[in-house]
């Protein structure tokens, strides 16, 4: 505990420069005379401190005197060794860099500082993507990373479904949420949020502009992830399902849904559970519940219930239909007729 407090006691000297000894122990929260005891023991242990009296007094150091402690805690360094994303520093252009910092960092350390840090990365390894997902493509991020950061105005191709749109927009930060990452930024007199993986094309621009006051990306992002998820349209379904089947239930419309479903009274004559799921956009519920097989059941709503049983139907149909091995004929080719013998002309393609 003491040690710490010195350490803190060196740090706040050199970066503030002369303080007096209540103002040292206002900001450690220990007594003045504390602070005295502090101080003889930094110079006995060598370090270059001194007070000067009178009223234009303080506790100082020597002039060009900076202590290579980083004063960090054991839990402090093992949260910074902890958030290195090499993925994502990567796709911004600054693996090397972070790769850099984190070395210099580790070589500052306290000798039992680095050995927890060292071990921290050698039994912890944090990855973003979700299973089973490839890494989406994102050639422009360089692009618009390097424009965030110099205020740079961008030209974008952006690509929405079925055509793609021309933008200018002024990119205010980037962020990376569950492997995908967006660019928030100011187009047409509003803030927009745009998917970098469906950006086609990105140029710089000359013209630089001016962040607006008091943006902050943080809560900007808070704030609107929760209105996009308050004001996603929903339904409610019932379903029946085979508690066996529960996990895969999770797979499919998230575990958080599942762990907030209504779980309903019911005599099943299968023993299964009767749940009330509150899911998100209503036209591709069915397609959705459908992926979990036949050991789900829509009861409510009907209409739900009767998309299902549609698509249901679609693709018993697609696989009852025979599929055809033959290779597809050439527009203009003569195709022979079983039987037809030389001279005759047979069927025209």
């Amino acid at each position: 505990m003491r040690a710490s407090r010195l350490v803190s006691l060196l740090l706040l000297l050199q970066t503030r420069g002369r303080l007096t000894a209540a103002e040292l122990a206002e900001e450690l929260e220990v007594s003045v005379r504390t602070v005295h005891r502090d101080v003889e023991a930094l110079s006995e242990a060598g370090v270059p401190i001194y007070a000067e009296r009178g009223p234009h007094g303080g506790i100082r150091l020597v002039d060009g005197y900076r202590t290579r402690l980083t004063g960090m805690t054991a839990d402090e360094a093992e949260a910074l060794f902890l958030s290195g994303l090499p993925g994502p520093a990567a796709e911004l252009g600054l693996g090397t860099v972070v790769t850099a910092a984190r070395l210099k960092v580790l070589a500052a350390l306290p000798p039992e500082l680095r050995t927890r840090a060292s071990r921290l990365v050698e039994r912890f390894h944090l990855d973003a993507s979700g299973w089973f997902q490839a890494d989406e493509p994102v050639p422009h991020l360089a692009v618009l990373s390097e424009a965030v950061w110099e205020t740079r105005r961008v030209a974008i191709d952006y690509e929405r479904g079925d055509r793609t749109v021309q933008r200018t927009i002024e990119p205010l930060g980037l962020v990376l949420k569950a492997g995908v990452w967006y660019v928030v930024a100011v187009a047409e007199g509003s803030f927009r949020t745009y998917r970098v993986g469906r950006v086609a094309g990105a140029a710089p621009l000359e013209e630089r502009f001016e962040r607006p006051d008091g943006f902050d990306l943080a809560s900007f992002w808070a704030e609107s992830s929760a209105a996009y998820e308050r004001e996603a349209p929903r339904i409610e379904v019932t379903v029946r399902i085979a508690d066996e089947r529960l996990w895969r239930l999770r797979q499919v419309v998230g575990h958080g849904t599942v762990d907030r479903a209504e779980r309903l009274p019911a005599d099943d004559p299968d023993g299964w559970a009767h749940l009330r799921l509150r899911l998100d956009w209503p036209e591709e519920v069915s397609s959705v519940l459908l992926g979990v097989g036949p050991d789900l059941e829509v009861l409510d709503p009907p209409e739900i219930r009767e998309q299902v049983l549609a698509n249901a139907n679609a693709l018993l149909d697609r696989y009852a239909s025979p599929r055809s091995t033959e290779p597809p004929v050439p527009a203009g080719a003569t195709v022979m007729t079983p039987g037809a013998g030389s001279g005759s002309a047979g069927a025209r393609g």
